[in-house]
């Protein structure tokens, strides 16, 4: 017991004095960290407890002081790899022979297909073979020394362009007459001087792991973890559980893997294509290597360099050249196309192409322009829109300005009519308002068992050309309205007195032309016949006789439409024109009597008769018997598409044909239906719109105008008015000027313009407000 205690505290005086002693000691030094280890460099350090310890990294074998790399191509099957293996240090990498790639598990190699790409170069056939291919040539030709063109067969005499020659590869004709037979590289002449056997030396021999040669040609072999399929050339992987080790067959592949890169040592096409670019032809002196057109052989004899062609004369390009591998490009600039020669440019007419701009379209070299009517403004590459020409200084015009579609139009209170110049308004005598000395008139007859029906206009004319193939005529002066004006059911709240509005009667319908487009075709005294048979014979007197303020015809024409039948079933409906016509009538007052009928009455009467006129006029229409008559000219409205119709007749009324497009009258000029063509206004006319059919007067002093400008394009080239600055009573000279505080920045004016909030002008005769000044 005695002896019992004393040990236990011995022990426990040992433990005490050993936790002491720990406390004591300083902590340990990490000389890993302060890379003051003495492990190798292809060592890795591990710190322990008051020291440390080496270990060799994978790859590198040793005792961590001193490593060295492990050669794994030494063993473990040549590394795993089925062909080459190749030492790194602490690591090995597998390459495969010419005409093999390395598989994705990095070991085995797999067969290259070189047929799928350019056919291998064949000129005929590809046959892909294990690790090489061959070319073929079809019957009646054989393979030339390049193996890979075709050569045709003579059927004369024993030579090697006779069919007969025997030989497998290469036929050779010898000095005697005879033929010799060669192989290509990679074989060997069989013993009957005509057959090649194969060898490893090409495509390995056809194997896919190792090729050796024997007497009768060469046997194939697999990696020891592989197995021979039954085509005695391709290998399979074996399963694991089937897999053992053949130590004795270590030696014997180690040997012939050695002797196989023995043998690829030797320069050969095939063996890396001899180490050319492209193409390898074995000569007897060794490997001839040679590049494809757009290449270049390098002075080491095996490279190919690229031919930048683009750097001599452009390559023959008219605008751009490209350089590309092995050829070269040319491309144009912008707005330009290649020629079918690849070289040369030629311009890309944009305009051509329909719905380029909304209006018009003017090409230039390698562009195009978009131009907008008057009227109108560009906005984007090719959109017009239109310009409100009332929101700047209320348009020029003295009372009222009403802003329309590409245009603008001035209106006068009651009391006053409407200037020559369009904007200016002068009193007038009572309230009434000014009528034109003539009206557009329409006159319709029976004759042929139908009705013909014809619409004059004498003044007050215009024309004008919207999308393709549509227009608008208007004939006359239609009531003014005031811009501010609400729409309701029977058309705008026209200003002035009540007796203007009521005595004006409005009316719209719409009529189908029948198939044809929009135009309007020049008439050969239709309409004159028409009117000498209605006057001679009394059996063929006017059936309509109507005298309108204001008539507004706007056809358009539509595209093929899908109609339904009675029958229930769809066609198609051939393309066709609808004529919207527009119509103000005012009411004769002098029918209005106190006893019989009032206004009301004779308004009613009125609308009843031009109901009656209107189904009048669509029976006329059609039967494609309605004639206009104004410029000196009858025309019609379309044209049947049934008849054979001139090229011109394509553009509408006021338009040329230009090319291949149809081209506006510009201003200044008119369209002359007897000469087909655009005439420039005589002297004393003007016009200053486009696509015109006749000019207007320009307008003088008391009516007269003595204007010898031929071609004017507008009022001011006429000569006479006031000038910028100036300003008279009518307009014309002699003129005074704009006093003071006041300008003016067109011709012809009755008046100018205040400048307003006190400001004044320092000189007089100002044109424009910037010269309005403070004071």
């Amino acid at each position: 017991m005695g002896a019992i205690w004393i040990a236990r505290n011995f022990c426990l005086f040992l433990l005490l004095l050993n936790t002491r002693q720990s406390t004591a000691l300083p902590e340990s030094q990490d000389q890993c960290a302060d890379e003051s280890d003495g492990c190798h460099i292809d060592a890795i350090c591990q710190n322990t407890q008051g020291s440390y310890k080496c270990t060799c990294k994978a790859g590198f074998k040793g005792d961590g002081k001193h490593c060295e790399d492990v050669d794994e191509c030494d063993f473990e099957y040549n590394g795993g790899c089925v062909h080459e293996c190749n030492n790194i240090p602490g690591n090995y990498r597998c390459t495969c022979h010419d005409g093999f790639h390395l598989a994705h598990d990095g070991h085995n190699c797999l067969d290259v297909d070189e047929c799928k790409f350019n056919n291998g170069g064949c000129q005929h056939t590809c046959v892909n073979t294990m690790g090489s291919y061959e070319c073929r040539c079809n019957q009646g030709f054989f393979l030339s020394d390049n193996q890979h063109t075709c050569i045709h067969r003579s059927v004369e005499g024993l030579n090697c362009m006779n069919k007969e020659h025997g030989c497998a590869h290469i036929c050779k004709e010898t000095p005697k007459g005879g033929v010799a037979c060669e192989c290509r590289p990679g074989f060997e002449l069989a013993r009957n001087q005509r057959d090649c056997i194969i060898t490893c030396n090409h495509g390995n021999g056809g194997c896919q792991h190792i090729c050796e040669d024997m007497e009768d040609g060469p046997i194939c072999r697999c990696h020891v973890r592989y197995t021979l399929q039954p085509d005695k050339s391709s290998c399979v992987e074996r399963d694991e559980a089937t897999a053992e080790p053949m130590e004795h067959n270590i030696t014997a592949f180690t040997e012939v893997d050695k002797r196989v890169k023995r043998r690829l040592l030797m320069e050969t096409c095939a063996v890396n294509n001899g180490g050319c670019d492209c193409t390898c032809k074995d000569t007897s002196t060794g490997v001839r290597c040679s590049c494809p057109v757009g290449f270049t052989l390098q002075p080491d004899g095996k490279t190919c360099k690229d031919i930048d062609e683009c750097e001599l004369h452009n390559g023959g390009c008219e605008h751009f050249c490209k350089n590309t591998i092995g050829s070269f490009e040319c491309n144009c600039r912008k707005g330009f196309k290649l020629l079918s020669d690849e070289r040369s440019c030629q311009d890309i007419d944009e305009c051509f192409f329909q719905r380029t701009c909304d209006h018009t379209c003017v090409n230039s070299p390698g562009s195009f322009e978009c131009v907008c009517n008057k009227g109108y403004t560009l906005y984007g590459l090719a959109h017009c829109g239109d310009v409100n020409e009332c929101s700047v200084n209320g348009g020029g015009c003295e009372h009222h300005c009403e802003n329309n579609p590409g245009g603008f139009e001035c209106h006068c209170q009651p009391g006053y009519k409407l200037h020559w110049n369009k904007k200016d308004c002068i009193e007038t005598e009572g309230f009434a308002l000014s009528t034109p000395t003539s009206r557009p008139t329409l006159n319709c007859s029976k004759q042929g068992g139908g009705d013909r029906c014809s619409l004059t206009c004498q003044s007050q004319v215009h024309i004008s050309s919207g999308t393709e193939d549509s227009y608008t005529l208007t004939c006359g002066m239609p009531l003014p309205c005031l811009a501010e004006a609400q729409k309701n059911n029977s058309g705008l709240n026209c200003f002035g007195s009540e007796m203007s509005s009521i005595s004006r009667i409005k009316a719209t319908a719409t009529f189908r032309s029948g198939p044809g487009k929009c135009n309007l075709k020049r008439s050969q005294e239709r309409l004159k016949e028409t009117l000498n048979t209605a006057h001679s014979d009394s059996g063929s007197l006017f059936t309509e006789n109507v005298q309108f303020s204001y008539v507004s015809l706007h056809c358009s024409s539509a595209g093929r439409r899908a109609q339904r039948h009675r029958n229930g079933r769809r066609a198609g409906e051939e393309e066709g024109s609808s004529i919207t016509a527009q119509f103000e009538l005012d009411v004769n007052l002098e029918e209005v009597t106190a006893e019989s009928c009032d206004l009301p009455c004779v308004r009613r009467r009125s609308e009843k008769r031009l109901r009656k006129t209107i189904r009048t006029l669509r029976k006329s229409i059609n039967r494609e018997q309605f004639h206009i008559h104004f410029a000196g000219s009858d025309y019609e409205l379309s044209k049947s598409l049934l008849q054979t119709v001139d090229p011109q007749e394509h553009c509408v009324a006021g338009q040329v044909l230009a090319g291949r497009r149809c081209v506006s009258c510009s201003a200044g000029t008119f369209y002359d239906g007897d000469l087909g063509r655009c005439v420039l206004c005589a002297a004393g006319t003007y016009q200053d719109e486009e696509g015109q059919m006749a000019c207007e007067l320009c307008p003088g002093p008391e009516g007269k105008a003595d204007s010898k400008v031929v071609g004017a394009r507008n009022i001011s080239e006429c000569g006479g008015q006031c000038t910028e600055g100036h300003y008279s009573h009518d307009g014309f000279i002699p003129c005074v000027p704009c006093p003071l505080g006041s300008y003016q920045p067109e011709v012809g004016r009755t008046s100018c313009f205040l400048c307003g909030g006190n400001l004044v002008t320092k000189h007089l005769s100002a044109v424009s407000f910037q010269q309005c000044e403070t004071k």
